[in-house]
């Protein structure tokens, strides 16, 4: 996917422009990226994913505090200063990052060898690119949380400042009526969404075992594939944390509770009765576990690097850990997707599930992505 990456400059007049342009084609050809030179010309600083600064002298300390209350009223996004070290550029960067930090606004310096800034730029780029996705996106809540979800609620204002995501409350009663006598649940699921024009959402789909005597497993596992965020039980948090996921990696999350714990091993069973059909090899039909009726999906994802995430409801703090899935199972007594995950720090089994977790619901993932996600969350 082409990065979408402005670079902007700093230039003392002391420096004689040709030296100084001559400088900065060889600088920024070394790092092997796509990119558009705006130059001097500030004018739609903000408008980009990710608006690098470059500070390609000394002596620009002055010209960047002139610049700083038309840039902070473009964007509330940090400032990245790049610079190659050359002709007193680190100093002034220096500076410059001192002088942010003492009026508590962000920032950092972007310097070091051509393979670490390209690294670097590229992890930004990813990060500030989902950042501006998921400002603007408007997710459902269909039905309450679910009762026994007595934690698994969200702070609608924090949610708002801190992602941008807004919140919307759809009556159970309205995917009711949609769904009638022909109990086709993804359809009107799909109604819901072109109405309300949701990127996604999260259902109380205990409530159609009940009243329309079938789950929505099947219909949140083709919409998550769709590439719609689908969450289960109502549960606002893991609905976020699997936006989140899909606007930094563009795959969906499969939204599990841990079954069961070996601190010893570091082994943990995570299981749910649907999956994405996008993160499985293979998959079966069965019936859901507590209910005994309706459809669950027993899906098989691909052995290997996984990463388990979840996020608070009021964004206060995060979980993110690595492991291995190290095999799939189809125990007859649990929900039917089950996945053995091994994680890296074991400990984490006993510090964080067993002492101070986040709900029970958690994200999984194929890959490891702790990095993007820990950078994304700052």
């Amino acid at each position: 996917m082409k990065q979408d990456i402005a670079i902007y400059t700093l230039t003392s007049e002391l420096y004689d422009e040709k030296a100084v342009t001559t400088m900065t084609t060889a600088f920024l050809e070394s790092l092997g990226i796509e990119y558009q030179l705006k130059g001097t010309d500030y004018s739609d600083y903000g408008s980009h994913a990710l608006n690098l600064i470059y500070v390609r002298t000394g002596g620009t300390e002055g010209i960047f505090r002139r610049l700083l209350p038309e840039l902070q009223n473009k964007s509330q996004r940090p400032f990245y200063l790049l610079t190659s070290g050359k002709s007193n550029s680190l100093a002034a960067s220096m500076e410059i990052l001192s002088f942010l930090r003492q009026n508590d606004i962000c920032g950092e310096i972007i310097h070091g060898d051509s393979d670490y800034i390209t690294r670097r730029i590229h992890l930004l780029s990813k990060v500030e690119e989902a950042k501006k996705k998921l400002c603007g996106t408007r997710l459902g809540i269909i039905g309450e949380p679910s009762d026994w979800l007595i934690s698994s609620h969200a702070d609608r204002a924090k949610v708002k400042e801190m992602l941008g995501i807004e919140l919307i409350d759809i009556p159970m009663q309205e995917l009711l009526d949609e769904i009638g006598d022909t109990k086709q649940i993804y359809e009107s699921l799909k109604v819901l969404i072109n109405r309300y024009q949701l990127q996604g959402f999260t259902l109380r789909c205990f409530d159609l075992l009940t009243t329309v005597k079938d789950t929505g497993c099947m219909a949140l596992a083709k919409l998550n594939s769709e590439g719609y965020v689908a969450g289960c039980e109502g549960d606002v948090p893991a609905m976020l944390s699997m936006m989140i996921v899909r606007s930094l990696l563009d795959i969906s999350g499969f939204q599990a509770n841990p079954s069961r714990i070996n601190p010893k091993t570091g082994e943990m069973l995570f299981a749910h009765c649907t999956i994405p059909l996008d993160m499985v090899e293979h998959y079966e039909l069965d019936t859901h576990f507590e209910s005994g009726i309706g459809t669950g999906i027993r899906g098989y994802m691909k052995e290997g690097p996984v990463t388990i995430f979840k996020v608070a409801g009021n964004l206060s703090r995060s979980f993110i850990a690595e492991g291995e899935l190290v095999r799939n199972e189809a125990k007859p007594d649990l929900c039917r997707t089950q996945q053995v995950i091994r994680l890296s720090d074991k400990s984490l089994t006993t510090s964080y599930f067993l002492t101070n977790p986040i709900g029970n619901h958690h994200i999984i993932m194929p890959g490891h992505c702790k990095q993007l996600l820990e950078h994304l969350l700052k």
